[in-house]
């Protein structure tokens, strides 16, 4: 039986950034690197208008999620104070008083919709959207097992869109499969993550209590074949030039599949806790990730 006793120590690191900036998580703002994909996949990323706007979308939603980061930790003080990692953040330790993390959290939400709203119409309105769903989920739906999931994958996916709509980009079937089922293979990798590193007695999360092992792997064995499904009849699909002669998005397929088999090997060793920290940490997993991108350019660009 796991325990808060028996959990392994975390020795904190030296803070370089103010308790205010930690408290907005910008480590995990590598997530909204996702806002680039809608604009990769319709090989228009690097026109000019189309960059500024996927760039003010990454910085909007960097801000509404700092928003909602704020709220969370606000909300589970308690809770983050047993997690053997949680507990050094900010709020958690007391280096940032809940009352100022609500108020940062307000303005961080204007500033986000403001900047979404000034860029695209549709863009404000994914923002909006994506910060009611997260504190109608940090407030009444944290704690219900399978909806918990589908909340958080919900924000992975208007990360997703919120690329294509900044531009106008029509996002095709394939890609919303893909980004839909991607980001419940993360989810779910990340709760079994959770569950084998912490089991269901850390108080740290009361939904893991209601999941086991085996049915985090079920979901996420079956939200990887798909992910791998949708992309590959993606890439057989296009129609963009062949430089060379060569099928480039067809070749794609084997790093893309090698780069998901990695994660998903990270996940069954329980440490994929954190995304971000996964893909910041892990070499293979990057270089996987630059031969995905250099055959999808090639074809997109060339």
């Amino acid at each position: 039986m796991t325990t808060t006793e028996n959990l392994p120590e975390v020795t904190p690191k030296k803070a370089v950034l103010p308790a205010w900036l930690r408290a907005m998580r910008p480590k995990q703002w590598v997530k909204n690197v996702l806002v680039l994909a809608a604009p990769l996949a319709a090989g228009r990323l690097f026109e000019t208008g189309v960059l500024l706007a996927s760039l003010w979308a990454f910085i909007s939603f960097s801000l509404v999620s700092a928003s909602i980061y704020l709220i969370n930790d606000s909300r589970d003080i308690e809770a983050d104070r047993l997690h053997p990692k949680k507990q050094f953040r900010p709020i958690a330790a007391g280096e940032l008083s809940v009352s100022t993390a609500y108020v940062l959290a307000m303005v961080t939400l204007a500033a986000s919709l403001s900047l979404g709203f000034w860029v695209a119409r549709d863009l404000g309105i994914t923002l909006a959207v994506y910060w009611v769903l997260q504190v109608v989920y940090s407030f009444f739906l944290k704690h219900q097992p399978i909806i918990d999931l589908a909340m958080v994958a919900a924000g992975f996916l208007l990360r997703a869109v919120a690329g294509g709509v900044a531009s106008g980009l029509v996002l095709s079937q394939w890609f919303l499969l893909v980004a839909s089922f991607g980001s419940l293979f993360m989810v779910a990798g990340k709760r079994y993550s959770e569950l084998k590193e912490l089991g269901t007695d850390a108080g740290t999360r009361a939904s893991l209590e209601r999941y086991t092992k085996s049915y985090l792997r079920e979901v996420w064995s079956v939200s990887i074949a798909i992910v791998i499904m949708s992309y590959s009849l993606w890439a057989f699909e296009q129609r963009y030039a062949q430089p060379f002669g060569i099928p480039w998005t067809a070749i794609s397929i084997a790093p893309f599949t090698l780069a998901v088999l990695r994660y998903a090997m990270k996940i069954d060793q329980g440490k994929a806790g954190e995304p971000e920290d996964v893909v910041l940490s892990d070499p293979i997993l990057q270089v996987l990730a630059v031969l995905w991108v250099i055959p999808v350019a090639v074809a997109v660009f060339g």
